[in-house]
């Protein structure tokens, strides 16, 4: 399979980088040479988390940025917020984003976000969040469903190896292949085409599955597809 690999120097913004999932992505994707652009609704804390992302890995390139700005600073965007900030998330930055650029939806619609259990699922008329996403944001934007199941503790702890697979979904196959590339920088974690954006609603749904067996196990367990 020939994966799109995007060179080092082209950056990645990850909007919602100050919450746990974005932050432990910003140091994966540091430790493995990618420039990082973290946003956050407030710059301030942004730049401080960039900060902190640079004492973490010595040496890489982290900046900080309130949201808006950030996506503009990357061809590809990762909206990693809370499923309740989502739709207000992408509301705020559509005057920014452009049709050339790949949204990357991690959001999961857990019914946490309105008070109720973490290990259920809210819904989405859509049928996905990423579908939702797909819709919120501007003609010419593609969304691709990625990095629902990867353990936040495990990304943030560089001494804690991975070894899972991450399920992508998205209509358009190079941009799949792109986000697949990116993925891939990230040691111990393989990249599998899921299909299409519609298979999103379907890989959402393991988030709260998995957060069932890490309780019941004590432990932050991931997936992994046998056979490829």
């Amino acid at each position: 399979m020939n994966i799109y690999s995007p060179p080092l120097s082209d950056p990645v913004a990850i909007i919602g980088a100050t919450g746990a999932l974005g932050f432990g992505l910003a140091v994966r994707w540091g430790s493995a040479g990618v420039h990082v652009v973290i946003g956050s609704r407030d710059a301030e804390r942004a730049e401080q988390a960039a900060q902190r992302a640079a004492e973490i890995v010595p040496g890489a390139r982290f900046e900080g940025f309130d949201n808006a700005e950030a996506a503009t600073k990357a061809e590809i965007v990762v909206l990693s917020v809370p499923f309740r900030n989502q739709s207000e998330t992408l509301t705020n930055l559509k005057p920014v984003l452009q049709p050339h650029q790949i949204v990357v939806d991690a959001t999961v619609p857990l019914a946490a976000a309105v008070s109720g259990r973490a290990t259920r699922l809210l819904g989405v008329w859509q049928g996905s969040a990423a579908q939702q996403a797909q819709e919120m944001v501007p003609d010419g934007v593609r969304v691709v469903s990625a990095l629902h199941t990867v353990s936040a503790p495990k990304l943030s702890d560089l001494g804690h190896p991975l070894d899972e697979d991450v399920l992508v979904c998205g209509n358009h196959r190079e941009d799949k292949d792109r986000i697949m590339g990116l993925i891939d920088r990230i040691d111990g974690l393989r990249s599998v085409d899921a299909g299409r954006l519609e298979m999103a609603r379907i890989v959402e749904s393991l988030t709260p599955l998995l957060i069932s067996i890490n309780v019941r196990h004590k432990t932050h367990a991931g997936i992994k597809i046998t056979g490829l």
